[in-house]
């Protein structure tokens, strides 16, 4: 039978192991005395490889022989440990994981600020014990989604607590997002942080793709290991797992009847033993181990990524605010939202999912970390950047959004591509705030590029005055006489406001802003107010316009003849007066004549010896010229007449 093998990309030492087994080599390489607390990594070969250079494992820091330095294995412990070390003063090299002591910050922190942390993972593995050892509050473990439900159940008080959830690095990826749906249902005040290891979400989406493939997998690991497990139980599920530590325990049947085999390895597995398991496969003279090499296995030194280098990378996991790829080394490699979009309205999710093949710039590569930034954003700027150097000096119009405001412009961002417009070109006029234009979508021309550089300067305002020149001669082609507009008020004069109608000025003239008298235009309209207008003139080959403000429904005359007709009685205000009587407002724009003879019933040689400026009195409306623009009203009208006295009769006397 022809077969194949394949082996996972991924499988083999993850840096926080290679680092903890680099630590405790350096010290017997150096001839340091130093032992470990526990196992430094749970790999029986690599444990007892190091016991041979004179670095052992012990069980407490008691067990710590004098002069010996203590090396705290890659899975941490709790800070009572340190503590007692401290006390002690012991020396110790602290080799924990760096993913590991970042969920230790978090649950000392959240414990300290009064929430429950919930820890997924294994109540009985040394990670867990580790964490759980840095908690100052309250803290709980849940091994599974179904503990998790239990939980919730048996203590309702929990849901109205602030609640955050941590997880074992090595932690089932499918049941945590299961754990994590489930939580924020039940827990309103909720902190959620995914702290599974990156290298073992590579690890476990890698080895479910490939069992996926293949007719049997292979698992390289030690049994105690928690992430060596969970690869297990995700290959198990799509075909036929073994799981070994030794190359020994290889048996012909595991892969007798596989056509393609599959191989993977915990993150405590070196790569050593990962070879020892491809040799002895070999020697059963149906696969060779070279082409085996040769064709599926890449060791970790034959990739070496630079800063500034093109990769290509597979999606393993995707977040909220970023995604985690691998790019076939050893470095775990991660894109924030920022490197993934200029658009920071764009979800990761909305742009890539898992299993995606793209094409990344790396920013930096952390040897000490293990760990790379890179960018997708930067590749597709330097793609599109192909698209604005052939648009330079053309009247090609493109569109961007100003995504900041800088010293001398604005950038424009377009397709990713960064445009920087001076600010003489960036706005129709030199009086525009620049601030105006951030975050605004806008048209601009490329005036000229430099390639070297990558950088290109472009120009709105070519654009806006293209723009403004079509529709004034729109403008001039359609207007009629009596049409309707709404402007921006653009300047004052000491006789009326030009109004800007999109690239037309128009004039309303001091006297068609109101119905009432105005001494100056200021005193109805300001600079950057919207009137509605009409056309009341238009001369097309002066191109000028004249323009109408003030509208007939407001004429207070139309008003008087609609709701005051002559015999209303209605409140009037004294505003002035003459000899022969008194002016009185009505509504606004109408005075009319109070008649001295209409004052009162009785003789008034002054009007002010009888009313007075700023008075309301009541007045009937007696006359109304509309032509003439002339009301009358009359209090006498509204008074009663005097009764005339009758002279009494006296009688002539009676002469006798």
């Amino acid at each position: 039978m022809n077969r194949k093998i394949i082996v996972a990309k991924s499988a083999g030492f993850c840096f926080g192991v290679k680092r903890a087994v680099g630590i405790a080599e350096d010290f017997a390489e150096k001839g340091i005395p130093a032992v470990t607390l526990g196992e430094i990594i749970h790999n029986p070969t690599v444990v007892e490889e190091l016991r041979k250079k004179g670095v052992y494992p012990v069980e407490s820091v008691s067990e710590v022989p004098e002069g010996a330095t203590l090396i705290l294995r890659s899975h941490g412990v709790p800070l009572s440990v340190i503590d007692e070390l401290e006390e002690k003063c012991i020396p110790y090299a602290d080799a924990t994981c760096p993913f590991v002591a970042r969920i230790h910050r978090i649950v000392a922190e959240r414990t300290a600020a009064g929430d429950t942390v919930i820890i997924t993972g294994n109540p009985d593995h040394a990670e867990v014990k580790g964490i759980v050892g840095h908690a100052k509050g309250d803290v709980r473990v849940v091994r599974n989604l179904a503990e998790l439900e239990e939980l919730s159940k048996k203590e309702e008080n929990l849901c109205a607590k602030c609640i955050t959830i941590v997880s074992q690095t090595t932690f089932l990826r499918a049941e945590w997002e299961n754990c994590e749906k489930f939580a924020k249902k039940v827990y309103t005040n909720l902190l959620i942080f995914d702290t599974i290891c990156n290298d073992a979400c590579t690890k476990q989406s890698e080895a479910d793709a490939l069992s996926r493939r293949c007719n049997g997998m292979i698992v390289v690991g030690g049994r105690k290991s928690s992430n060596t497990a969970r690869l297990w139980e995700t290959c198990a599920v799509n075909c036929p797992t073994v799981l070994i530590e030794y190359p020994s325990e290889l048996k012909p049947n595991d892969w007798k009847n596989c056509e393609v085999i599959g191989v993977t390895a915990g993150a405590s597995t070196p790569y050593g033993i990962i070879k020892e398991v491809l040799q002895t496969m070999s020697e059963n003279k149906e696969i060779s181990f070279e082409e085996m090499l040769e064709q599926s296995f890449e060791k970790e030194e034959s990739k070496y990524v630079r800063n500034g280098e093109k990769v290509q990378a597979t999606v393993m996991v995707v977040k909220d605010t970023e995604i985690v790829v691998s790019v076939g080394s050893k470095h775990t490699g991660f894109v924030s939202s920022e490197e993934l979009s200029e658009d920071p309205s764009v979800k990761p999710a909305d742009i890539v999912k898992v299993g995606d093949e793209i094409t990344l710039k790396v920013l930096h590569v952390n040897d000490a970390d293990g760990t790379m930034t890179l960018s997708k954003k930067k590749v597709d700027a330097e793609k599109n950047f192909q698209a604005i150097e052939e648009a330079a000096g053309t009247d090609e119009i493109l569109e961007g959004t100003v995504v900041e405001v800088v010293k001398g412009g604005v950038i424009v961002v377009t397709d990713g591509v960064r445009v920087f417009i001076p600010a003489s070109q960036a706005t129709a006029s030199r009086n525009e705030a620049l601030e105006g234009l951030l975050k605004q979508n806008v048209k601009f021309r490329v005036l000229e590029v430099n390639a070297q550089r990558k950088r290109a300067i472009g120009s709105i305002k070519s654009v806006l005055n293209e723009e403004r020149k079509a529709r004034q001669a729109a403008f001039w082609e359609n207007v009629e006489v009596g049409q309707v507009f709404e402007g921006k008020v653009k300047s004052l004069t000491s006789y009326g406001a030009f109004v800007d109608l999109g690239g037309v000025d128009g004039m309303v003239h001091v006297s068609e802003l109101s119905w009432l008298r105005v001494a100056k235009p200021a005193d109805v309209v300001s600079v950057g107010d919207t009137l509605e207008v009409f056309v009341k003139d238009v001369d097309k080959e002066a191109k000028k316009i004249s323009l109408g403000y003030k509208k007939e429904e407001d004429n207070p005359w139309e008003i008087l003849r609609r709701d005051y007709p002559v015999g209303t009685v209605a409140k009037a205000k004294i505003v002035s007066m003459t000899a022969f009587g008194a002016f009185a407002n009505l509504i606004p724009g109408i005075d009319g004549l109070i008649h001295i003879s209409q004052i009162s019933y009785e003789r008034v040689a002054k009007p002010e010896d009888v009313l007075s400026v700023g008075q309301e009195v009541d007045v009937k409306i007696t006359d109304i010229d509309f032509d003439k623009h002339r009301v009358s009203f009359s209090i006498k009208a509204l008074l009663e007449p005097p009764v005339k006295e009758e002279a009494a009769e006296e009688e002539a006397p009676v002469e006798e």
